[in-house]
């Protein structure tokens, strides 16, 4: 069993699973834009000083940007 982390680790161009969320830190419109456990991730970009991370949801074939403060709130396993 492959160990979970937080999603704010990956590096630019890493694919990784979510495996869990912390709902009480997330607000509802992430899980409609489709950032479910199980949903595959692959981050393709990183801002500077703690800015968003853009994140392409394969099952959604969506780009979307959330907080690096959100981001600590998903735990993901690598692929």
């Amino acid at each position: 069993m492959q160990k979970s982390f937080s999603l704010d680790v990956l590096k630019v161009g890493e694919i990784a699973q979510i495996s869990e969320l912390n709902e009480v830190e997330l607000p509802a419109k992430f899980y409609e834009m489709g950032l479910l456990p199980g949903c595959t991730i692959e981050v393709k970009h990183k801002a500077p000083f703690n800015g968003p991370i853009g994140l392409h949801l394969h099952q959604s074939n969506a780009i979307i940007a959330i907080r690096k403060s959100e981001a600590i709130h998903i735990l993901v396993e690598k692929k």
